[in-house]
C-alpha cells in the first residue's frame, strides 16, 4: 500500500495541485503550477528508473545463480542431462 501511494497517488496530488493553480491562480500561481505539473512527471520519471534498477539487478541475480550451476554441474540449468 505505502509503494502504490508513492508511485501513483503521490505524483497524482501534485499534478492535480499544479493543475488547479493553473486554472485558479493569478500569474505567479500559474507559473508555479507549470513547476508543479513538472515535479509530478519527475516524481514518475525517478520511480520507473527505481523499477528498472531493481528488476535488472533481478536479472544479473538470476543470471548470477545459473552461472554458479554451471560452475557446478557442467551445463547449463536449462540443458537436457546427457
Amino acid at each position: 500500500m505505502r509503494l502504490a501511494a508513492i508511485r501513483i497517488w503521490l505524483p497524482a496530488a501534485i499534478a492535480v495541485a499544479g493543475v488547479i493553480l493553473l486554472v485558479l491562480g493569478g500569474d505567479a500561481a500559474r507559473g508555479a503550477g507549470i513547476v508543479l505539473i513538472g515535479v509530478a512527471a519527475l516524481v514518475v520519471l525517478a520511480n520507473l528508473f527505481m523499477r528498472l534498477a531493481l528488476s535488472s539487478e533481478r536479472d544479473r541475480e538470476r543470471e548470477d545463480a545459473q552461472r554458479g550451476y554451471y560452475s557446478r554441474r557442467g551445463r547449463w540449468p536449462d540443458e537436457p542431462d546427457r
